[in-house]
């Protein structure tokens, strides 16, 4: 296994409480990509490659600023943006691949640590089907347990049933053996919607590469063809929709304070 790379098998839950309650789970997989390693992940595994074709791969354009080579430096800025010192950086990228050459990545995770293996700031970069994609950067305040938890308001536009004016609520246990990424979305009225992953790790190798084509083949186009499938079904229900309003930047970010969830300021 390489380093800080590996991959994690396990399930996305939706949970929808109001107003018509609607849950789905589907199983997924996602890489855990160090930076550092791309290069030599890129040579040394057949299955994938970096800002190249290949059956997985990892394409700068994808993330960021969607620059080739300029990753590192954008997360860079944005913890400086955020007053984090970030000498010995190590980033490490969460998301889904690409397969045969497609994704989407609803959400991808940047869990950022100095060279101690501290946590120093994560980063959210949400995307949503109109191809805008919004970075949230938060200090890595409020750790309890080995999880992280903090908040900040809604930014962009993403679901056509879901209102702007919310809260997202994070709650992360960082990558070691699992992972888990909750979300709980709230408005003036409360919760409003639950979504996570959580997964088992395993290591980034041509043969567990193998492993996650069989076991889930076409997964990235499942995620996009699942994200339709599932607005169909709240239409159905009757869901209110909210209309996309375009982002005035199709590429932005903004520095959070971090704040626990429920409200408390660290």
């Amino acid at each position: 296994m390489t380093g800080g790379s590996a991959l994690y098998f396990g399930g996305v839950v939706h949970q929808r409480h109001r107003p018509k309650k609607h849950h789905l789970n589907y199983r997924v997989f996602s890489v855990l990509l160090d930076l550092d390693e791309l290069e030599s992940l890129d040579g040394s595994l057949k299955l994938f490659g970096y800002n190249r074709r290949a059956v997985f791969s990892f394409w700068d354009k994808d993330h960021g600023c969607g620059e080739k080579g300029g990753l590192r430096a954008w997360v860079r800025q944005h913890l400086a943006s955020a007053g984090i010192a970030n000498e010995g950086l190590r980033v490490r990228v969460l998301c889904y691949p690409r397969i045969f050459g497609y994704v989407f990545n609803p959400l991808t995770v940047y869990f950022c640590e100095d060279d101690q293996g501290r946590l120093l700031a994560l980063l959210y970069e949400v995307c949503n089907t109109f191809m805008e994609r919004h970075t949230y950067v938060i200090p890595a305040a409020g750790i309890t347990e080995g999880s992280v938890r903090h908040s900040c308001s809604k930014a962009m536009y993403v679901s056509p049933f879901v209102p702007m004016d919310c809260t997202y609520d994070f709650d992360i246990a960082p990558p070691t053996e699992r992972v888990k990424i909750s979300i709980s979305e709230r408005d003036q009225e409360g919760k409003l919607l639950y979504a996570s992953f959580s997964g088992e790790r395993s290591p980034l190798t041509d043969a567990t590469l193998s492993r996650a084509l069989f076991a889930y083949p076409l997964m990235t186009m499942k995620v996009m063809a699942g994200i339709h499938w599932e607005a169909l079904r709240l239409w159905l229900k009757g869901v209110p929709i909210h209309r996309h309003r375009p982002a005035e930047n199709r590429i932005a970010s903004s520095v959070e304070h971090p704040v626990l969830s429920g409200g408390t300021q660290t």
